[in-house]
């Protein structure tokens, strides 16, 4: 049987020249995007100030809808921002911490940059940052996750997909204990947002960030922030801006009032540009499906991670496919070296301290370029290729 999802590929450029397995970190950039961002500029040489009025102003939402059913949420639930740190300090700018609820959780394998703001915020309202441990690399226990969120308890804030292992954790166990102790959850999701089915609204999730940059393949700057509508009139954004008033052209002066809807939690003036460059993934993903993407995705990293433990490599992920993301991290010797020879070789990946050389596959990736990344790795291995990259004159095996 064919794999009717290679009928895509033609619609990303750099797959005719390129085995781009890094999906992960930057996804494939389709060519529609090259019209889109023309029409942009058209716009503005043509309209001017005017194209506000006529449909930037709305943008930063109306991408967000096309957001919305990547992650089982419904329109008008869903903003759009430069970055995940800037959208996680929103929703952070909505509590004080001043209350009896004293505690952050998270875990040692949440993304540095979301730590960073959530250490500083912490610090600054002696708010206490719990941290649950990854003892095995992969992922934290289920149950001491669980057991960690408690009625001190303000926040958590985890990855559904960790961005090292690809672990999934159980976002929906993990919004239940949530609701039972009066937490809020905050669910990052960037590493599963168009690879891994989301069901938000199901699952009962407060809040969740993520982007397309990766598997959405909508490029840089263009993060989304969803807030469940139940929760979020409840909740008042301190970083805020103009674009999150009632009357924005009223140019008021404090005290600052806000929209009802996702415009609520949007701040200063959009990156449009961005914006009409998401656009195309978003709706390819919206036309294929998340269940179709998952199913080949599973196949694939299924391929990446038999053919490891073949070869005798480490691979720092789950034995469970089920609790496996859309990425296989290899951990074989000199392997910092070797994914620079394998970009070298057009072999498209990336390196993570702790985990290995990452190999993401997506819907318009092949069985063969999989198998490909595999074979290299064994030539560059036995061949001593990765040292012409080793300005040191020698590397340690990770």
């Amino acid at each position: 049987m064919g794999d009717p999802l290679l009928e895509y590929r033609d619609r990303f450029p750099i797959l005719d020249s390129t085995c781009y397995l890094i999906n992960n970190s930057l996804g494939a950039m389709p060519a529609e995007v090259r019209e889109r961002m023309q029409a942009y500029a058209d716009i503005w040489a043509t309209r001017g100030a005017r194209a506000w009025a006529e449909d930037w102003w709305e943008m930063a939402v109306g991408v967000g809808d096309r957001v919305a059913p990547l992650l089982g949420a419904e329109k008008g639930t869903v903003s759009m921002h430069t970055n995940v740190s800037l959208a996680t300090a929103v929703f952070l700018s909505c509590l004080d911490g001043s209350g009896a609820r004293r505690k952050i959780v998270t875990t040692a394998l949440q993304f540095p940059s979301v730590l960073y703001v959530l250490e500083g915020w912490c610090s600054e309202r002696d708010v206490r940052l719990e941290t649950v441990a990854c003892r095995d690399g992969i992922g934290a226990d289920p149950q001491e996750l669980l057991d960690a969120i408690d009625d001190e308890t303000l926040v958590v804030s985890v990855s559904h997909v960790e961005f090292k292992s690809a672990f999934i954790n159980d976002a929906q166990a993990i919004a239940r204990r949530c609701r039972e102790s009066g937490a809020l959850l905050l669910l990052d999701v960037f590493q599963s947002a168009g690879t891994v089915p989301i069901e938000v609204e199901e699952w009962g999730v407060d809040a969740a960030v993520g982007g397309c940059l990766k598997f959405l393949c909508g490029g840089p700057g263009n993060v989304f922030l969803y807030v469940d509508p139940a929760v979020a009139y409840t909740l008042t954004p301190r970083l805020t801006g103009w674009m999150a008033h009632p009357a924005p052209f009223a140019f008021a002066p404090p005290p600052m009032r806000h929209r009802t809807d996702a415009f609520r939690f949007l701040n200063g003036t959009p990156q449009i540009p961005c914006l009409y460059a998401a656009r195309p993934g978003l709706d390819i993903h919206n036309e294929i499906g998340i269940a179709a993407i998952r199913a080949k995705s599973m196949r694939l990293t299924a391929l990446l991670y038999e053919g490891a433990h073949e070869r005798g490599w480490k691979c720092t992920a789950h034995t469970d496919p089920q609790r496996r993301g859309g990425t296989v991290a290899v951990d074989v010797p000199h392997g910092e070296l070797v994914a620079k020879e394998l970009n070298a070789r057009n072999v498209v990946v990336d390196y993570r301290p702790g985990a290995g050389i990452r190999i993401a596959p997506h819907f318009y990736n092949s069985a063969e370029e999989c198998r490909r990344a595999l074979t290299e790795i064994d030539e560059i291995l036995a061949s001593g290729a990765y040292k012409r990259h080793d300005s040191a004159g020698g590397a340690s095996p990770t």
